[in-house]
């Protein structure tokens, strides 16, 4: 079970590694104004056991694991979004980074960027007073016969 925290922006590219191909809904998505807190829950792919080898499945068929997971961030002032349609039940979105770009100590943008979709580039923009995030998973893992594999 993984839980990490970040405080600055090395933290956020560790979190970012452990999350890249997590997939997610829009209505998995919450922003609770006046706690300042932004919230995802995904399922997140498990690279930390795809990186250490495969677990061997009956038949010979490699599997590896998803967990459902929530990412959260404290001391957000606001949150635009792009190419996300919040009332599709449908739509899934499949995060593959999440950066920090810093505008008056310790104040930026944290960006989360997610795999084109439709010929849309679907992203979520937070302005941060400061770098303040925390993924913690929520239960069991599962398994799944798939890696992500794309370009990036």
């Amino acid at each position: 079970m993984l839980k990490l925290m970040a405080l600055d922006q090395e933290d956020l590219q560790i979190i970012s590694a452990h999350l890249q191909d997590a997939v997610l809904k829009p209505a998995d998505i919450q922003y609770l104004h006046q706690e300042k807190r932004f919230i995802l829950t995904m399922n997140r792919f498990v690279w930390e056991g795809a990186q250490s080898g495969f677990k061997l499945k009956l038949f010979g068929k490699r599997s590896y694991e998803r967990r459902r997971s929530s990412l959260h961030f404290n001391r957000v002032l606001s949150v635009k979004t792009v190419g996300i349609n919040r009332d599709s039940d449908q739509d899934v979105l499949s995060l593959l980074s999440i950066s920090f770009t810093e505008t008056e100590a310790p104040h930026g943008t944290v960006e989360l960027i997610f795999a084109e979709r439709n010929g849309t580039k679907p992203a979520i923009r937070l302005d941060v007073e400061c770098i303040e995030a925390q993924i913690t998973d929520l239960g069991p893992a599962w398994e799944t016969n798939a890696k992500p594999k794309h370009g990036v």
